[in-house]
């Protein structure tokens, strides 16, 4: 049996009309840059996220990256950000001038560990950047605390979340500000590269906007040395189309998720852990085993893609060699890093696909 790592098959053809639909107005209407489209999906996916503005942008990286300058942040500011997540969220720091450090997450849930965030914060730290990874809310009551404590700003990663609650509120409505992501592989993808930055500040959703449209208030004229990162009409048509189907969708990657985490037994294997606090809506089901790479061969083998969330570190980076961080300095990254493998997950499994995941990954010696 084949089993890919993900497919967008089962759901494109189940929103098969909605989203021909969606192009077919765009095409028709012939307005593909910041139109209704654009204006309707900002409108419901701020509703969505229980926040009042929704600028829509190029791309996550953008969506992170355009907060944190409209939030003054720059040359010679530090960043809090975890020693795990994706890359992207470190460069939105670099983009804008600042240092990115990196502070070691949980073990169990991959999330920033907030109890390790004030040794590092000095009198150059701007902000922290917690990233709600691979789907699962980091704990934010700690972390909003801390912020307030030494007067930070908070932007929220919330690339790999869409619709994740902690304590029964969605993430991205806690900080300053949050950074979504829309890439296709996204629980909420678009049909190509798209992003979003939520506030409930408009004075901030105004200048992300403005920095967005090459700095821009209105037409030709520039108050800002900006960006060209705009949501185009055909993206945001399409996830228009999708975001009413997004808690469902959500639903369905729980349910295979607990079939999962009730179903493999391998003592080798460490599953997730899913705080009290936590509503995660698993992008990534990421399990955790000292013979990762043999593990992974072997599902191979039988016909079942897997992945690596994220087999370099960010501090091992070639890029980042310029923050001289040995190897060794961040082990709690460098662990997961080594250890980490991703099953399948994605909306459309069927039963027989996710029993077969189980029973191999089970039969693995």
């Amino acid at each position: 049996m084949k089993v890919p790592f993900v497919s967008f098959k089962p759901m494109e053809a189940e929103l098969d009309t909605a989203l021909r639909g969606a192009f077919h107005r765009v095409y028709t209407a012939s307005w593909y840059i910041e139109g209704k489209e654009d204006e309707a999906f900002e409108k419901a996916f701020a509703e969505y996220c229980t926040s009042k503005y929704c600028v829509g942008v190029g791309n996550g990286l953008d969506a992170l990256m355009l907060a944190l300058k409209a939030l003054g942040i720059g040359q010679g500011d530090e960043v809090i950000v975890p020693s795990d997540t994706y890359i992207a969220t470190a460069l939105a720091v670099t983009y804008v001038g600042a240092t990115p450090v990196f502070v070691e997450p949980d073990i169990r849930t991959y999330n920033i560990a907030p109890e390790l965030i004030e040794a590092k914060i000095t009198d150059k730290t701007k902000a922290i950047m917690p990233v709600h990874l691979y789907g699962q809310p980091c704990d934010m009551d700690p972390i909003m605390a801390i912020a307030k404590k030494y007067h930070l700003f908070v932007v929220e990663d919330c690339a790999q979340a869409h619709g994740a609650t902690y304590k029964g509120r969605r993430i991205g409505s806690f900080g300053d500000a949050a950074g979504f992501s829309f890439y296709p592989g996204k629980n909420l993808g678009a049909l190509g590269d798209a992003g979003a930055t939520v506030t409930n500040d408009k004075a901030l959703a105004d200048k992300v906007r403005a920095l967005g449209n090459y700095g821009s208030d209105y037409k030709y004229h520039h108050i800002y040395q900006g960006n060209n990162s705009r949501l185009d009409e055909m993206q945001a048509a399409f996830l228009a189309a999708k975001l009413p189907h997004l808690d469902k969708m959500n639903e369905e990657r729980r349910r295979i998720a607990k079939c999962y985490l009730d179903g493999i037994t391998n003592p080798d294997v460490i599953l997730p852990f899913v705080p009290d606090y936590a509503v995660p809506v698993w992008h990534i089901f990421a399990v955790r085993t000292q013979k990762r790479d043999a593990l992974a061969d072997y599902l191979a083998d039988k016909g079942i893609s897997t992945n690596k969330h994220y087999p370099i570190p960010m501090h091992m980076q070639d890029c980042y060699r310029e923050l001289n961080i040995p190897q060794g300095a961040l082990p709690v990254a460098e662990e997961i890093s080594a250890t980490e493998l991703s099953l399948p997950m994605f909306y459309g499994m069927t039963d027989e696909q996710i029993e077969f995941v189980i029973s191999s990954v089970n039969s693995f010696k």
